[in-house]
């Protein structure tokens, strides 16, 4: 087999035999494989070859690149992101300008600014982007982020007027706000309010100074792709504009706003945004920067979940994000914030500690749910419903969004999991599959009378109910969500190319790497080999729950696989079958260096007999 192959250039109109790849209709963990779109494609291929002509690339990034629908033009910024090539104006966000202008003059009159954030990593890293950049302007702050348990989502009146009590004759709202007319409103009198964020409302705008949303119906920006962090990032950039142009930094120093640039990369991909066009080049820089490690909290947390490379996308969603997330989830909500903020090394390393802690403490008590909810949303999905909704008695409503994202991935169904509560209320999040507007059906079930609180964006939504309207709820959401009856039980894997054991080198790893980084709206290059042998399984581990492979080609070659999380996955068996049969595989080709040595290493993700 040649090092890459892709389909005979015929492209049949409907799917048919020739778009599965590998004549796998069915794989080991129930998914079928198809060859991702275009890549039978003979235009498609001529493109990539075209790019890789015009960039000096080899041919697999091209037709990599075309794939993805990059163009001859575009291309470049793709592979090399800059934010001078892709910054917006932020005046081009509605009601901005107004924001800034305040801003600015809070800083100017030396007031006290009061910030309010949501308790997950987007909300926290919005309020440390807002917090430093108005502290190194020589401005006092005070900072709430409120408490999932007893203050809920969202802005509330008694922590609005501690801040305003503190003195706050300015507040700002991050990654939340929106919905709040009916709190916001009632804080008219007491200081100014603005609001910066990217969730969706149908209800009116609260009467408040500014709504900076890209998703608000009348905003021009078509930025409503970014995180709240990110807007946060576009209001200081704003803010220190119209300074400028006041004289402000004639007598005052300048601050750096590219060093901010590590918290829009982190909340950008933990909020799973597309990284495409401005998101991308956000994450890209902000990784460069985050590699420095010069922000003290972030550096100990790297340093305490054993991130020794420079951090990637991944390196942000499954290690910084789930720790900075925990303390929201089951502690203390601030703390992710405080460590964001934190400059005394010393003090960032016990806070790291602690939220590693209660990390794995959250890993347990989701495990305690996981597999009841996993048994009832079997149940559900064989009844007949489109949409998956589990509530229970003495679930922690801090880990329930995690659990409905398990269960989305797992049924490839929109999935909402809620906790009952004491009071006789469902409190609980939602998580949703491409092309199925959760949000949008959140807010009409709140409108309908069905839902107490509500809101969210297209793929996650959070949301309260009394008990008693659990059954017309579910009704709600399965009509209004009725398509997801027709996805397959399982999500199809979309195949970038096929490889051979011996074509899977370093350098093939290291090309394919350049389309980093990785995540919702750029998926890693998923790779197929074909008609494979394992010759040596391992359990690896403290919890023998990776499984390390030798794998061995049709052309000889030999490869080092390793399986995550083999425990329960229906992959392990056949992996490790000691008759060796012949198998398809399906995974990431990565470069992994250690010790000064570079070697190659495939990711499975999935398997099937050939």
């Amino acid at each position: 087999m040649d090092v890459m192959t892709v389909l005979s250039p015929t492209a049949p109109a409907t799917l048919t035999q020739t778009h599965v790849a590998l004549g796998v209709e069915t794989s080991l963990s129930g998914r079928r494989w198809l060859w991702r779109t275009g890549a039978d494609n003979p235009d498609c291929q001529r493109l990539g070859a075209a790019i890789a002509q015009r960039a000096g690339l080899p041919e697999i990034v091209g037709r990599l690149l075309a794939l993805r629908g990059l163009s001859l033009e575009n291309a470049a910024d793709f592979l090399d992101p800059k934010l001078r090539a892709l910054m917006p104006n932020p005046s081009t966000l509605q009601d901005m300008d107004i924001a800034a202008a305040r801003m600015a003059r809070a800083v100017q009159q030396g007031e006290t600014i009061g910030i309010f954030g949501d308790y997950d990593v987007d909300g926290a890293c919005a309020s440390g982007i807002l917090a430093s950049f108005f502290e190194e302007l020589g401005s006092t702050v005070h900072t709430h982020i409120p408490d999932r348990m007893t203050e809920g989502y969202g802005p509330n009146l008694p922590a609005l007027e501690n801040l305003a009590a503190q003195g706050a004759k300015l507040i700002i709202c991050v990654d939340c706000g929106t919905a709040a007319a009916d709190i916001l409103n009632q804080m008219a009198d007491k200081a100014d309010l603005i609001v910066l964020d990217h969730h969706k409302s149908e209800d009116a705008l609260p009467a408040i100074l500014a709504t900076v949303n890209p998703n608000r119906p009348d905003c021009p920006s078509r930025l409503n792709h970014i995180c709240a962090a990110a807007l946060a990032f576009l209001a200081a950039v704003a803010t220190a504009r119209d300074l400028r142009a006041l004289g402000w930094f004639d007598a005052n120093p300048a601050p750096d706003l590219l060093r901010q640039l590590d918290l829009v990369a982190l909340a950008t991909v933990c909020d799973v945004m597309p990284l495409q066009g401005l998101n991308r080049a956000f994450v890209a820089q902000g990784l460069k920067v985050m590699a420095r490690r010069q922000r003290v909290g972030l550096s100990a947390l790297l340093e305490i979940a054993s991130v020794t490379k420079a951090p990637d996308a991944f390196s942000c969603g499954f290690a910084l994000g789930p720790r900075i997330n925990a303390g929201g989830r089951i502690a203390e909500a601030a703390l992710g914030l405080r460590l964001l903020r934190c400059e005394d090394p010393h003090e960032a390393k016990i806070m790291a500690e602690r939220l590693d802690a209660v990390n794995r403490k959250r890993q347990g008590v989701e495990a305690e749910i996981l597999d009841l909810a996993m048994q009832q949303a079997t149940e559900q999905r064989e009844a007949g419903h489109a949409v998956i909704f589990l509530a229970g008695k003495n679930w922690h409503p801090g880990v329930v969004g995690i659990v409905a994202g398990r269960i989305k991935e797992q049924f490839n169904r929109p999935a909402l999991v809620g906790a009952e509560q004491e009071d006789g209320s469902v409190k609980g999040s939602g998580r949703s599959v491409p092309g199925l507007d959760l949000g949008t059906v959140i807010i009409a079930a709140r409108q309908a009378g069905l839902l107490t609180t509500g809101g969210g964006h297209a793929m996650a939504a959070g949301f309260s109910l009394p008990v008693s309207n659990v059954a017309e709820f579910h009704a709600f959401l399965d009509e209004r969500l009725a398509g997801a009856a027709e996805l397959p039980n399982a999500v199809d894997l979309d195949i970038d190319a096929a490889v051979s054991v011996g074509g899977a080198t370093v350098d093939l790893a290291q090309n394919l790497a350049t389309l980093a980084p990785f995540g919702a709206g750029n998926a890693e290059p998923l790779i197929a080999l074909s008609h494979v042998q394992v010759v040596k399984a391992d359990r690896i581990g403290r919890d023998g729950n990776t499984l390390r492979l030798l794998l061995k080609g049709a052309d000889g070659g030999r490869l080092k696989a390793l399986v995550f999380r083999v425990e329960n996955s229906p992959l392990a068996p056949t992996l490790e079958d000691t008759t060796r049969p012949p198998l398809h595989l399906a995974g990431y080709l990565r470069a992994e260096s250690w010790n000064g040595r570079t070697d190659v290493t495939f990711f499975i993700q999935d398997a099937a007999l050939a």
